[in-house]
């Protein structure tokens, strides 16, 4: 099928399947290049289906050895065949089995989309439509079936045979060559939840027992000789657990739990019940090969994928609109957890920086859409900041405006109802609304408009009368599909400070949803505080408790009060925050400003927060040391945008700020050097991040005193993480000793191809004329593939977040983004159009640049034979 004919799927067109197959016996003999499949399928119609509906069977890029109902061969002339179906137009009128077989060729399935091979090792990855790759299948996540699989492979070959569920038999074959492994999964599960793995593998163990008593072989499947790097995957795994039991009182439901690493991975990973495939780098830790990020990261995205075993297995998406319903109530819960785990107010600034750099511009260009989108031509571009992080803030603004008990309740009334099935939004926010016992259909709209809301909210004192009112308005610019904006339900947590800190909010008018809370659910409102005494400063957004922008008249004294006097620490944050972007816009803009003035304001503000408070949260600390980014800056802006002015504006707001500060940062990098042996604990990786932030300023207060730190820490360095803050403080710094520590660390690092992912990254961010060159060099490097996605996202991907270089004047880095998108469409579109999508800012640039994205994105749609994968993304960004 062309992508030109590829359908349009709506939701509205959704209805329910016409059969059903109640259980899948397969038998899976493996082998590189000729895998042979044997699906035994046991069908029935579907009470709520058509009567007499013919059976079609997903498939892609397949075809039938043989087909069988009830045992009795079909002649060829009793079904159809197309690219994309199977299709018996006249199937019995109750239920009967269909046996199906295929054969195929995992060694040349580049696109990583079912059953594949990834450095010698069989392994599958079926979200959202890989399972069609395998076998024909009603490929839909509404059917749900119990699968029994056996596997059989050259024990030589595949030693390690896994898949879903529980062991329930295992041996050799005559001859003692071959081997099998029978696993059955008692559970019901969709298609894309299938998952098997065969291969030499090494592992770690550990034996668990459930809250409730069961007891659970939990295991980390690697590659041979990197065993000891899985053990914080294995710890995480067992504190997600725990937490989940304690939290939200799951418990985990079957005997075994297994997590495989494969460095070829179009993902993350992904939730396969009982079998969690990952991408290696979010497995494999150690701190000579792992930096604090990577932990951190490990222990989030282990708990993200075994949390889905309730929140998307156990109860899965209707269709895959419902998408935003398991990944969003998922990331909630892993940030949550990350949150318990480490520091709550670090962790809630760095999900925000998050969404802001990924949701907020996805929200402000073309490729915006609802966190429940309505149509789609290619569901696999939907896996989107949209769909999870502003679907994670959906959840957390629900938990605000209902409470946390109420909240409790509703997620407990939401796994006891719809436990085993296939639900929808509306399901899950019916158990919140009895739960509650509020009226949660406005708050619906949140699931169904696109685009970032602005709040504006302008304060009023009255003196005599002792009253404070804060007049708020909300809008939501136009979005693709969607010009006409409705006013939405936004939680507004929310405080009065005073000279001596937070005032009482007695007497409020209209009264508060609950302590704190006002409800902002109109176009306009306005709220008074009786009672106050003197004229307070609003903090407002408490905690981020909405995905809004934020308009406040306060000028920047007043911010920087907020910043010494709130109890909120995002406030506090963001209130430092709101100061420098107000000067970097204007620096963008080419407005005239007091430049001076700005970063003096500033810089005095943060030396007095380093002498005092910042040795409370080292990793609070880091994240107030650490500006808006360059990025963040040109969203703002948001129309006519000069990435380089911007880029210039925020290196000579940066470069005042660091030069003002120079003395306290030498002191604090020398203060906070490591006296003893790495911890990947939030504590010590707190101290670091903050040492490390010392040094990247010092790289523009004094580049010579910054070189030899840099060069220092290098060298003295026993772990990854400051060997990676040495080399990026270097990328700032053109040289002679720039280019011989990029040298060092491709020497002490090059049989470590995660490592120098980081590598290839670093440079591919040099804000630099070269860069472009430089990028092309290191794709001819050995060890450089484009077949490996890890590989094509941090040379690649890191290029294209370049925001000077990605967007030069002559276009040459959108003509070598676009090329790369279109090579590798040939190969694996899915991370070719996850590439493209690199262009979804384009609108907001000046008009050179302008036409020149236009250009190259308009070469990439006008190529012929694209996937539907990038078809999609280039016809949605030219729109």
């Amino acid at each position: 099928m062309r992508a030109e004919d590829t359908p349009t799927i709506r939701l509205e067109d959704y209805r329910p399947s016409d059969w059903l197959i109640d259980t899948v016996d397969l038998d899976v003999v493996l082998a590189p290049t000729s895998t042979r499949v044997r699906a035994l399928l046991q069908l029935r119609p579907n009470p709520e289906g058509r009567p007499g509906a013919p059976l079609v069977l997903d498939g892609d890029e397949i075809a039938p050895v043989s087909v069988a109902l009830d045992d009795r061969p079909l002649d060829a002339s009793a079904y159809t065949v197309s690219p994309r179906a199977l299709t018996l137009p006249a199937p019995p009128d109750r239920p009967f089995s269909l046996r199906i077989e295929t054969e195929l060729d995992p060694q040349a399935n580049t696109k990583l989309m079912g059953l594949y091979r990834s450095s010698g090792v069989y392994c599958t990855q079926c979200e959202a439509d890989g399972f069609r790759r395998i076998t024909y299948f009603l490929d839909r996540p509404d059917v749900m079936s119990v699968y029994t699989v056996r596997l059989e492979a050259e024990k030589a070959d595949a030693p390690v045979l896994l898949a879903n569920g529980n062991l329930v038999a295992a041996g050799e074959l005559p001859g003692g060559e071959r081997h099998f492994a029978v696993w059955h999964d008692p559970h019901p599960k969709p298609a894309y939840l299938f998952a098997l793995v065969g291969g030499r593998l090494d592992h770690v163990r550990q034996p668990y027992v459930t809250a409730d008593g069961r007891k659970v072989e939990l295991a980390v499947y690697v590659e041979p000789g990197k065993a000891d790097r899985a053990g914080w995957a294995l710890d995480s795994l067992v504190r997600c657990m725990r937490w989940d039991e304690r939290v939200f009182g799951r418990n985990y439901d079957l005997d075994v739990f297994n997590v495989v690493a494969v460095s070829d991975f179009n993902m993350g990973a992904m939730e396969n019940k009982g079998l969690n495939i990952f991408n290696d780098k979010y497995v494999l830790a150690d701190p000579h090969t792992a930096s604090d990020g990577d932990y951190a990261s490990i222990e989030a995205i282990i708990a993200h994928e075994y949390f889905h075993n309730w929140t998307g297995n156990r109860i899965t998406c209707r269709d895959w609109f419902q998408l935003c319903l398991k990944e969003g109530l998922t990331v909630f819960r892993d940030q949550e957890f990350s949150a318990d785990e480490r520091s709550r107010p670090v962790k809630r600034i760095a999900d925000v920086r998050t969404l802001r750099a990924t949701q907020f511009s996805e929200d402000a260009g073309p490729l915006a859409h609802p966190v429940r989108p309505r149509a789609y031509t290619e569901i696999n571009n939907f896996y989107t900041p949209t769909v999870y992080e502003k679907g994670a803030e959906i959840i957390r603004m629900l938990k605000t405006l209902i409470g946390d008990e109420a909240f409790a309740r509703g997620m407990d009334l939401y796994f006891a109802r719809c436990d085993g099935t296939a639900a929808t939004i509306e399901q899950f926010l019916a158990c919140f609304a009895e739960a509650s016992g509020q009226d949660l259909s406005a708050f619906a709209l949140w699931y169904e408009q696109a685009g970032t809301p602005t709040v504006t909210a302008r304060g009023r004192y009255d003196a005599q009368a002792r009253r404070y009112t804060l007049d708020f308005t909300q809008s939501t610019p136009p979005t693709p599909g969607q010009s006409e904006k409705r006013p939405l339900v936004i939680a507004v947590a929310l405080g009065l400070v005073g000279r001596d800190g937070d005032l009482p909010l007695g007497g409020a008018v209209p009264a508060l949803a609950r302590d704190g809370i006002f409800v902002l659910d109109a176009a306009e409102a306005s709220l008074s505080f009786e009672g106050i005494a003197e004229a307070p400063t609003p903090s407002l957004l408490r905690g981020f408790s909405a995905p809004v922008r934020l308009e406040l008249d306060l000028d920047d004294a007043a911010l920087l009060r907020l910043f010494t006097a709130d109890s909120d620490s995002f406030n506090r944050w963001q209130a430092l925050q709101t100061v420098a972007t107000r000067a970097l816009v204007r620096a963008g803009r080419g407005e005239a400003s007091d430049a001076a003035a700005s970063a003096g304001a500033i810089a005095g503000a943060l030396a007095g927060f380093l002498d005092g408070p910042a040795s409370d949260d080292p990793a609070f600390a880091a994240q107030v040391l650490r500006l808006p980014t360059p990025a963040d800056i040109a969203r703002e802006i948001g129309a006519h945008v000069d990435p380089d002015r911007v880029h210039a504006a925020h290196r000579a707001l940066a470069t005042a700020i660091a030069s003002a500060l120079a003395p306290s940062l030498a002191t604090l990098h020398e203060a906070l050097r490591a006296d003893g042996a790495y911890s990947p604990a939030a504590g010590p990786a707190g101290r670091r991040a903050l040492r490390n932030e010392a040094l990247g300023l010092l790289a523009l207060a004094s580049p010579e005193d910054a070189t030899a730190r840099a060069t220092a820490q290098f060298e003295a360095a026993d772990n990854l993480t400051d060997r990676l803050a040495a080399l990026a403080t270097m990328t700032l710094i053109p040289g002679e000793a720039r280019e011989a520590m990029i040298a060092r660390f491709a020497a002490l690092y090059a049989e470590e191809p995660l490592v120098m992912d980081k590598w290839l990254l670093a440079q591919a961010l040099i804000p630099e004329a070269g860069t472009l060159e430089r990028v092309r060099g290191l794709m001819a490097r050995p060890g450089f593939s484009l077949t490996n996605p890890n590989r094509v996202r941090a040379l690649i991907g890191g290029f294209a977040a370049n925001l000077t270089q990605f967007n030069r004047t002559d276009g040459a880095g959108y003509r070598f983004v676009a090329d790369m998108a279109i090579a590798l469409d040939r190969t694996n579109p899915q991370v070719a159009s996850r590439l493209l999508s690199s262009f979804k800012s384009w609108r907001m640039l000046e008009p050179t640049r302008q036409a020149a994205a236009r250009a190259a994105l308009s070469t990439v749609a006008a190529t012929p034979g694209l996937s539907r994968d990038v078809a999609d993304i280039a016809a949605r960004s030219l729109a």
